[in-house]
């Protein structure tokens, strides 16, 4: 795989901007599949490196680049992180997470896709809530 993944995409950058569009992402998952790399072999790539609750483009950005992998469950929390940071509190409303989920994957089949179920990513949007405002007792 090492020496394939060139063939797909240029540097970090241009693989970021690739897996960020859904349709460039899923023209990349078939490409892949087609070089032999389909949905079963990436996923037992994740089992490899260790990085089984992440998803497929940190397994390429490690193979291709040696960067760090992050978990789904850390990329929706920083995303969400984000847009609290611009907006206060009104972005953790429970009214928010629809809006916020399709800003960042443009559908909920895709960012089911990404991060889990849709009962997972409102698992994962409630429960980090609470971890704001412990920090701040401890500081």
């Amino acid at each position: 795989m090492f020496a394939d993944l060139p063939q797909f995409f240029e540097d970090a950058d241009q693989l970021r901007d690739i897996w960020g569009n859904p349709n460039t992402r899923e023209k990349l998952l078939e490409d892949l599949s087609a070089a032999g790399y389909n949905e079963k072999k990436l996923e037992g790539m994740k089992d490899l490196i260790d990085a089984k609750p992440s998803n497929v483009y940190d397994v390429l950005a490690y193979v291709a680049y040696a960067t760090k992998t992050r978990t789904r469950k850390e990329r929706v929390i920083e995303f969400t992180l984000d847009n609290y940071i611009e907006d206060g509190v009104k972005a953790l409303s429970p009214s928010k997470i629809q809006s916020l989920v399709t800003l960042k994957y443009n559908t909920i089949s895709d960012a089911a896709t990404v991060l889990g179920s849709p009962k997972a990513i409102w698992k994962t949007f409630v429960g980090f809530q609470k971890y704001l405002y412990q920090a701040s007792r401890s500081a």
